[in-house]
């Protein structure tokens, strides 16, 4: 699953090497997704190398390579391009069929509760990526409603016993209230775990580490995925 600024820098690097054979520079795609910084574009090529869609070539200038395009853009329909409609992030997280989010419970007692990627505790990562497993969870650990688990990266949630490679477990919701810890996604590419403050018009992303700062940003920004209410941790 591709976000919508992902897809849009792979089709724009795929047009530019059917018109030209040469890979866009990094000004130009940045230009072209009207991103501020080149920071933007070194973090979503890395994204989109790591779920094969490209691949950088050693020692060449503008060393990039088209591996494969998504899969709606099907090679069956005679070379006619397929209307591509990406999975993005937002409001609802990881948008699949219910019968897959809908939980299972095995013949043990345990929940089956799908894994959606990694969330990061620290610096935001790139969105969270589709449905990748499943884990068994205790239904007690569950209340009502949706839920579904993430793999935590970073450390900025240490104060709050969120650590590196932990496993936390998500209600999915688009609201919560003040000092809640949340799965948010910033600006529909970012997704990062923190706890949710509301200063007036402003949202605060504040982290459980004093090696961190809190982010503020503007309403529109941040659109609350899911709130925490358990953590499975492996020894």
């Amino acid at each position: 699953m591709l976000t919508r600024k992902q897809h849009e820098l792979l089709m724009f690097i795929h047009e530019r090497m059917k018109e030209s054979g040469i890979p866009p520079s990094f000004d130009e795609m940045k230009e072209a997704l009207d991103l501020k910084s080149k920071s933007g574009i070194h973090r979503l090529i890395t994204a989109l190398e790591e779920r094969g869609f490209i691949r950088r070539l050693p020692n060449r200038a503008r060393a990039l390579e088209v591996v494969k395009l998504p899969d709606s853009m099907n090679p069956s329909l005679g070379g006619r391009k397929a209307r591509f409609e990406p999975s993005v992030i937002e409001g609802t997280l990881g948008k699949v069929p219910a019968k897959t989010m809908a939980p299972k419970q095995d013949n043990g007692g345990s929940v089956a509760i799908p894994v959606m990627g990694r969330i990061a505790a620290g610096v935001p990562i790139e969105a969270i990526q589709t449905h990748s497993h499943s884990i068994a969870v205790p239904p007690e650990m569950l209340g009502s409603g949706e839920h579904f688990a993430l793999e935590v990266r970073g450390d900025s949630m240490i104060d709050a016993g969120i650590f590196d490679g932990d496993t936390v477990l998500i209600r999915k919701q688009d609201a919560a209230g003040n000092g809640e810890i949340v799965v948010a996604l910033v600006d529909d590419e970012e997704a990062t775990l923190k706890r949710l403050r509301k200063k007036g018009n402003a949202v605060a992303l504040e982290a459980a580490n004093p090696a961190y700062e809190t982010r503020i940003f503007g309403p529109d920004r941040v659109k609350v995925q899911g709130r925490l209410v358990g953590l499975l941790r492996r020894y």
